[in-house]
């Protein structure tokens, strides 16, 4: 596990300009090195403010859309096109205005598609599919993500991972079907922590004052079970991405008092 970096920006704006900036940057240069790229997604109001930023960059069009892999971390298990899902929500911030290849877009399953409304058919659907896009190299049954996306809930939950539930105490499987979820919908799909710890990157967004103590909390040393934000590391860097609201319980000395 490494160290967690923080960045603390002055507002919700700012951070999610540039979190989008940081992000372009990430892609391309996977893209210079290896040709291609891949990024899971978040939703909620962080997730879908970044993919938002991202649309409005002028720096978008540096990224070749057609080579970028496109992931979910987790998904309201609700029927395709539902607006309340995180790929529908995607869709309408960014990716309909981008030239993607539709193969590479991985959305979760939606209830009463191929599955029915069987989450957990649906998330050993997508397991499946993560381990066939996994490459011998990756050494895991994810391929290698550059960047997965997480946003951070006021009870410290990320993807749909809450707190004591059965979920977040998952280490063999990689994706799961959630139920009986304290927000609703009740019953969604996510990733599990060691499909999470597979990505080279992983990013966690915070914002506004209803997330400065599930921060706190999870940055204080906090196990998983209780504060899921705090298992969820990267291979190869971990990067806490916020603004002052959500930083305001952390002690100065863990992040520089210049940060933009």
């Amino acid at each position: 596990m490494n160290t967690p970096q923080l960045v603390v920006h002055r507002d919700t704006e700012l951070m999610a300009r540039a979190a989008a900036a940081r992000l372009i940057t990430k892609i391309v240069d996977a893209q210079a090195a290896r040709g291609h790229a891949s990024v899971v997604l978040t939703g909620g109001r962080n997730g879908n403010g970044l993919l938002a930023a991202l649309a409005e960059s002028p720096a978008r069009d540096a990224v070749d859309w057609s080579r970028l892999d496109l992931w979910w971390g987790d998904e309201r298990f609700l029927p395709d096109g539902d607006p309340e899902r995180n790929h529908t929500q995607a869709c309408r911030a960014l990716l309909d205005a981008v030239d993607l290849d539709p193969a590479r877009v991985h959305p979760m399953p939606p209830a009463q598609g191929a599955h029915g409304n069987d989450a957990d058919a649906a998330a050993a659907a997508y397991a499946a599919e993560l381990a066939a896009a996994a490459r011998p190299e990756d050494h895991a049954q994810v391929p290698s993500f550059d960047v997965l996306l997480l946003g951070v809930g006021p009870d410290a939950h990320i993807a749909s991972l809450f707190p004591e539930l059965p979920a977040v105490r998952e280490t063999e499987r990689t994706a799961v079907g959630v139920h009986g979820a304290p927000k609703p919908p009740p019953t969604r799909i996510s990733l599990t922590l060691p499909a999470i710890r597979a990505a080279r990157e992983v990013w966690l967004l915070a914002a506004g004052e209803d997330k400065a103590g599930a921060v706190a909390l999870a940055l204080s040393g906090a196990g998983e079970i209780q504060a899921p934000a705090a298992g969820a590391y990267g291979r190869s860097r971990t990067l806490w991405l916020l603004d002052r609201a959500a930083a305001a319980q952390l002690p100065r000395d863990l992040y520089p008092p210049a940060s933009p």
